[in-house]
């Protein structure tokens, strides 16, 4: 019994992990994360500038589509109103 554990057991070997340095006191580097920082703020507050314009002309036009819907639906009823009162 003990023979069968044994076999069913996979050695385990020893791996080596790459590691990676990042030096912490290179002055170009927090110049540069922060410009990279204002740059993306730049990109997202685009993105989020265009989003709301798209979907304020998206509700602009159904708003427009509303009001002709309810131009016609007045017609409609001030025409009943006229057949209904001769």
């Amino acid at each position: 019994m003990l023979a069968r554990i044994a076999a069913r057991r996979v050695p385990r070997l020893a791996t080596a992990v790459p590691m990676r340095f990042k030096s912490s006191g290179v002055e170009g580097s927090v110049a540069q994360s922060r410009e990279f920082g204002k740059k993306e703020k730049a990109h997202e507050d685009q993105y989020v500038h265009q989003h709301e314009v798209a979907q304020l002309k998206k509700l602009r036009e159904q708003i427009e589509k509303k009001k002709t819907e309810l131009d016609a639906l007045e017609k409609e009823q001030a025409d009943l109103e006229k057949k209904g009162s001769q």
